[in-house]
């Protein structure tokens, strides 16, 4: 069954056989795994993941494409189908409501306009989350893994940083779907590490500190952060205040975070 691509939800399907599979050996889906796939489409992943596993759930907010879905995957079983936006959906409470309430395996390719706002709801979520697999826009990626002192390091990059262990895995061509993309997409694997983790107990206060630093990027620190820190503070965590956030290591926010818990 054919579905034309709706320009709203951003819709590209995944159509090439060997970017397909190399995507689920990534995964490597056991019997046993409790998987959510953002965004099924029209089922290319999903067909091949209920081969692999007993309990798959997808979360799709187009309903002309679940029948396709569904039709699709109709020789490999059923997936449990949430017709819903995705940024509507709590993971935590539906982890509580699984039968076994494993830990989640999250997988999903992630349109560019809500590929930000899917992570921050993931990362209030990551204490039930085994890993994640995502498609998302190679510029996306590059952010996240980003480095200090790189040009697209952020926000975005420090607080998937300090919670998960970011592990690009490889480029997905734009003629590997249809539509055809403009630009270049990546698969990332996200991983929960308490390597920096441990040291943040208050992690509202802790976002509240990244986003204030990176408010704006030409500014220092002293600026940025000061209705949150003073410049005495700033130079007890070690750190010159006249830098700028974009060249601060995870270790030297998580002292400035110090100072202010």
């Amino acid at each position: 069954m054919q579905h034309q691509a709706k320009k709203r939800f951003g819709q590209n399907f995944l159509i090439d056989e060997m970017i397909i599979d190399r995507i689920v050996d990534s995964i490597n889906p056991e019997k046993d795994d409790c998987i959510i796939e953002i965004g099924p489409g029209l089922g290319a992943i999903t067909k091949l993941l209920l081969q692999s596993t007993r309990e798959l759930h997808v979360i799709e907010l187009d309903r002309d494409v679940i029948p396709k879905l569904l039709f699709n995957c109709r020789d490999q079983g059923t997936p449990v189908v949430h017709e819903m936006d995705v940024l509507k959906f709590d993971f935590s409470t539906f982890r509580k409501s699984t039968a076994t309430q494993k830990k989640l395996r999250v997988v999903g390719n992630l349109p560019y306009n809500i590929s930000t706002p899917v992570l921050f709801l993931l990362l209030n979520s990551r204490d039930d989350i085994q890993d994640m697999h995502f498609m998302l826009q190679k510029e996306v990626v590059d952010r996240i893994a980003a480095q200090p002192g790189n040009k697209t390091y952020g926000r975005l990059s420090v607080m998937i940083q300090s919670y998960f262990k970011v592990t690009p895995l490889f480029l997905v061509p734009p003629h590997a779907f249809s539509p055809a993309p403009k630009v270049e997409s990546a698969i990332l694997r996200l991983v929960p590490n308490d390597t920096y983790s441990y040291r943040i107990k208050d992690h509202k206060l802790y976002e509240d500190l990244i986003r204030q630093a990176f408010t704006q990027k030409r500014k220092t620190l002293k600026n940025n952060l000061k209705n949150l820190l003073t410049s005495e503070q700033i130079i007890a965590a070690n750190i010159d205040p006249a830098v700028r956030a974009e060249e601060l290591s995870i270790d030297s926010f998580l002292h400035l975070y110090a100072q202010l818990s």
